[in-house]
C-alpha cells in the first residue's frame, strides 16, 4: 500500500505556490504492524491499494505472460516510396560484396537510371578503397563512348555515410546469359556482335590512354538495346600522354584473365597488351564455354597461364582459331594489336545465324524487364486498397530464416574466396564527383 500525503515541514526553505503538492511515497506491507488505518490518515491524503494476489495465482498468470510463436507474428511486405535526392529508388538489381546496385528513376527526365550503393565503412577496409575512387573519379569523368559505362552522378549522404553512384541502366550481364544457357556459350554470331562492341570500346580507352585490366564477360554490360557497356574501370590505369610507351608495373584484376607476363611476375609489361589478351580470354569463353587456362588453386592456375600453353576444341575453324591464337601468344611483342584484330578476317565478316540467339534472362520472372519504380509510387500517390488480394504477408519465422540464409552465403562466398586465393584481389569500384546532398527522407 501507498500513502502519498501533503508535506508542510518546517525546514522547507521556500513554501510552495498555490496549487502545488509534494508528493510523497510511502510504501506498507498489509500484513505490518506499521500498516496505517484508513482514518488516522491526514484529510489531504490519498490512499491505494493493489491486491494481486488472485491475478498472480498460477492458473492466472497467463492473463499477464503470453507466449507467441514466431509463425503468429505475421509482417506485411509494403512498397514505401523513397527518394535520393531527385531520384526514385527501385528494387535491387543486384549485390556484391562492397555494396548493391539498385534501380532508380531520374524525376526530372524520366530517365531509368541504376545505382551502386558504397558504404564509406567497408571502402576504409579495401586496401587503397578511397585512393581508388577517388582516381576513378577523375577518370569517368574524362570518358564518353557509347561501349563504355557512363556515371550520371554521385550523391553521399552525410548522416549515414553513403555514396550513390548514378549510372547508365543496364538490364544484366554478358557472365549472367552464358550462365543461363545449357552450354554456357554463345552463337558464332551473337559473339561476333560484342566482341565488335568489345573492341570499340576498348579502342577508345587506349586512345585515352587508359588500360583496363580487368575485361571479362562479369564486367561487360548490355542495355534494353543489346548496347554492350565496358564497366568496373577500377583497377584501371591511366598512362601519361608523354610517356615513351604504354608500360605498367602493376598487375590486378581477376586470375583467370591474367596474361602470363603477370602471371610470372615480371616487374613491368606492355599494359594495352594485358586487354588484348583478356578479350583473347573472353572471345574463347564466349564461344566454347570454357577458359583455355584453369588451375585447382590460384597458384597451379598461374602456373598454367605461365607457360602459354592451351587447346582449341576442333569445332572452332579457322579464321576463329587463327584470331584466338594471335591474341593469346605468349610473348607481348608478339601478340596482336587492336589494329591488327581490327583487320582480321573473322572480324570483318559476320558468321551466319544458324541458332537462335541467347536471350537476357529475366529477372524474379520477368523477361520483360519491367521498371521496379512503378509499384512504389502507385502505393505512395494512389489508393490501392481494392488489391488487398495481392499483398504479400511473411511471418517472422520466415523472415528469420531469409536472414539466416543470407548471411550463411556471404560466409560461404567470403569462405570460397579465402580458400582459393591467398591474395586478397581488389574489387573494382565505379564512381564519379561527389556531390553533397543532405541527409535523406523518405517521402
Amino acid at each position: 500500500m501507498c500513502n502519498i500525503t501533503n508535506s508542510d515541514s518546517d525546514e522547507q526553505e521556500l513554501n510552495p505556490e498555490p496549487g502545488e503538492v509534494e508528493l510523497t511515497n510511502r510504501v506498507f506491507d498489509v500484513n505490518s504492524e506499521e500498516f496505517p488505518v484508513l482514518g488516522d490518515l491526514d484529510e489531504d491524503a490519498h490512499t491505494w491499494s493493489n491486491n494481486l494476489s488472485d491475478d498472480l495465482d498460477v492458473g492466472n498468470i497467463s492473463n499477464f505472460f503470453h507466449r507467441v510463436s514466431s509463425e503468429q507474428v505475421i509482417y506485411q511486405a509494403k512498397k514505401r516510396l523513397k527518394m535520393i535526392g531527385k531520384y526514385v529508388m527501385g528494387d535491387l538489381l543486384g549485390e556484391g560484396s562492397y555494396g548493391k546496385v539498385k534501380e532508380m528513376l531520374d524525376s526530372d527526365t524520366l530517365c531509368r537510371r541504376a545505382v551502386k550503393i558504397l558504404k564509406q565503412r567497408k571502402l576504409r577496409r579495401i586496401p587503397n578503397g578511397v585512393q581508388n575512387v577517388e582516381r576513378e573519379i577523375k577518370l569517368l569523368k574524362s570518358l564518353k563512348h557509347k561501349n563504355v559505362i557512363s556515371l550520371v552522378d554521385v550523391l553521399f549522404n552525410e548522416e549515414k555515410q553513403k555514396m550513390y553512384l548514378i549510372m547508365e541502366f543496364c538490364v544484366g550481364s554478358l557472365q549472367g546469359m552464358l550462365e543461363s544457357t545449357p552450354y554456357k556459350k554463345f552463337p558464332l554470331y551473337q559473339a561476333h556482335g560484342y566482341f565488335i562492341q568489345l573492341i570499340d570500346g576498348l579502342e577508345y580507352l587506349h586512345s585515352k590512354r587508359v588500360v583496363h585490366k580487368d575485361i571479362k564477360p562479369g564486367n561487360l554490360l548490355l542495355t534494353l538495346e543489346g548496347e554492350l557497356k565496358i564497366s568496373d574501370l577500377g583497377v584501371a590505369e591511366t598512362i601519361d600522354f608523354f610517356a615513351i610507351d604504354d608500360t605498367c608495373v602493376q598487375g590486378q584484376g581477376s586470375p583467370a584473365f591474367q596474361p602470363p607476363e603477370i602471371a610470372n611476375g615480371l616487374d613491368s609489361f606492355p599494359g594495352f597488351k594485358v586487354d588484348v589478351w583478356s578479350s583473347g580470354v573472353s572471345l574463347y569463353n564466349f564461344v566454347t564455354g570454357e577458359y583455355p587456362f584453369e588451375g585447382d588453386s590460384i597458384y597451379k592456375l598461374f602456373e598454367n597461364i605461365g607457360k602459354g600453353e592451351f587447346t582449341i576444341p576442333d569445332y572452332i575453324e579457322d579464321p576463329l582459331r587463327d584470331l584466338l591464337l594471335g591474341m593469346l601468344r605468349k610473348d607481348p611483342e608478339e601478340r596482336l594489336s587492336l589494329q591488327q584484330i581490327r583487320q582480321h578476317m573473322w572480324f570483318s565478316r559476320r558468321p551466319p545465324v544458324t541458332a537462335p540467339p541467347v536471350p537476357i534472362p529475366p529477372l524474379r520472372n520477368d523477361e520483360f524487364h519491367c521498371m521496379t519504380v512503378l509499384p512504389y509510387l502507385f502505393d505512395h500517390y494512389y489508393d490501392t486498397s481494392d488489391t488487398a488480394n495481392n499483398v504479400e504477408y511473411f511471418t517472422e519465422r520466415e523472415l528469420n530464416e531469409e536472414i539466416t540464409k543470407r548471411e550463411a552465403e556471404q560466409n560461404n562466398g567470403s569462405a570460397q574466396t579465402n580458400q582459393s586465393s591467398k591474395r586478397r584481389w581488389k574489387k573494382p569500384i565505379s564512381c564519379i564527383a561527389v556531390r553533397k546532398i543532405p541527409g535523406c527522407k523518405q517521402s
